[in-house]
């Protein structure tokens, strides 16, 4: 194992040798976690702290029970959130999104295994679940040229030996996501190549204590930096020199302030620029007496993905009535559709019995009714009627299971459109919904 130089300055000399969470309180922890910012404004919430050991062996627990209920002999992770859900490692995640260097195996004995950047294998040693660092799994043509092959033949080999040491006579091989030349190499080992998305989403939906809790930091974090974002926005729109632009950067940093990590889009517009919805924010200065409507998919604190919506007016006057009559409809729709939560539950009947939006909202509405969230937007998807696929999604919801509940209000041919979005827990016996930023009182009518 590699030693490295670790400052011994306290964060707060007044927690001792760990924080709350079980990380090390000093100046120089490997993995990337909250911020003191983040720690006093949890403190002064009252919110409890996850154990980041705990949450950890669960969800090493978890995936490979769902290896040895598929009968596989392991699990070969190329995604970075299945790797970051896998070991609570990260490196480069956005960067390793398109030049996927890293790889994790878990084989069915719980024996883990993770390829690494070449000089960085470090990065993972405060996990002892990851019982092996090594470096190999870069099978993208940027990185090896015209040699991928003789890169994966070695690759593969190595998860050959690892499999025969762990998980002997088992050739079935779950796989995640990977790149051409590492298919054909495994395939080329005699492996079965199985689904691992299926794997790996299943595992995902359902969330431990402590990655409730962890859920929990992470939501006030991210509302607490929604709430600067308007401040800034309500502060500033009225002089007609700000741009969406402006307002979405003090979202993106205040997330790392409090040692969030990125966010996935750009979902921030204002004005008619609403509408259609999915254009992402860009240099418009603006204006005052318009509607700013947004959509957070922020990877925050813990790695958690918080991912809510919502619409303000900014302005001295009061907006029109058919702005009025739309957030009023988005609200009943997300507000009716939470209702439905409970364990047991399933997918299509959620589909089945949605609140149906006006005839003029129809065209533009939500690609989803509602999604799970956990380190992204995960599985399951329940999908509006005239979208469901018959088998697709043929589940009951579980507790522990967290879903983002949609709405996309958009006017056919207008000029706006209302975003609502909040992010709802499964309990024991219904459901909790983890949002409490207020929505905006003018747009409400009250």
């Amino acid at each position: 194992m590699n030693h490295h130089y670790r400052d011994t300055r306290k964060i707060d000399p007044s927690r001792g040798t760990d924080l709350g969470d079980g990380t090390p309180n000093d100046n120089n922890r490997i993995e990337i976690g909250p911020t003191q910012l983040a720690f006093d404004e949890w403190a002064g919430a009252g919110l409890t702290l996850p154990n980041l050991e705990k949450m950890r062996e669960y969800r090493w627990k978890r995936l490979t029970q769902h290896i040895v209920d598929r009968g596989l002999g392991g699990l070969l992770m190329f995604d970075p959130l299945n790797i970051r859900y896998a070991t609570d490692s990260t490196n480069m995640q956005l960067w390793n999104t398109h030049n996927p260097f890293r790889a994790v195996l878990l084989c069915a004995d719980g024996y883990m295994v993770i390829w690494d950047y070449k000089n960085s294998p470090f990065l993972s040693e405060f996990n002892p679940l990851v019982r092996e660092q090594r470096s190999g799994a870069d099978l993208f043509y940027f990185d090896r040229g015209d040699k991928v092959d003789v890169a994966a033949d070695v690759f593969s080999n190595e998860v050959r030996r690892l499999m025969e040491e762990h998980a002997p006579g088992n050739t079935r091989l779950a796989v995640d996501k990977i790149m051409l030349h590492g298919l054909r190499a495994l395939e080329a080992q005699g492996f079965d190549i199985k689904e691992g998305e299926e794997v790996t989403e299943k595992s995902r939906s359902i969330k431990g204590p402590d990655e409730i809790l962890a859920m929990r930091c992470a939501h006030h974090a991210c509302e607490t930096a929604v709430a600067e974002m308007e401040r800034f926005a309500r502060a500033n729109v009225p002089a007609g020199q700000t741009s969406e632009d402006d307002i979405w950067a003090v979202l993106h940093a205040e997330n790392i302030r409090r040692g969030g990590e990125w966010i996935e889009t750009r979902l921030l517009t204002s004005g008619q620029r609403t509408n259609p919805w999915f254009q992402e924010c860009g240099p418009r200065i603006t204006q005052n007496n318009e509607i700013i409507a947004f959509d957070t998919d922020l990877v925050g604190s813990y790695g958690i993905c918080i991912d809510i919506s919502r619409t303000w007016w900014i302005g001295d006057e009061k907006p029109r009535p058919d702005m009025v009559y739309a957030m009023q409809h988005a609200h009943e729709h997300i507000m009716s559709n939470m209702d439905m939560l409970k364990p047991g539950v399933t997918i299509p009947e959620l589909s089945a019995n949605t609140h149906v939006l006006d005839a003029q909202y129809q065209s533009g509405k939500y690609g989803c009714l509602m999604h799970g969230v956990g380190l992204c937007d995960e599985w399951p998807l329940v999908a509006y009627p005239d979208h469901a696929v018959p088998g697709a999604f043929d589940y009951p919801l579980e507790p522990g299971m967290v879903l983002c509940v949609e709405a996309l209000v958009s006017p056919e041919g207008g000029d706006f459109s209302i975003k609502l979005e909040d992010q709802v827990l499964i309990t024991e016996d219904g459901y909790e919904n983890l949002t409490t930023y207020p929505f905006d009182a003018d747009l409400m009518g009250e």
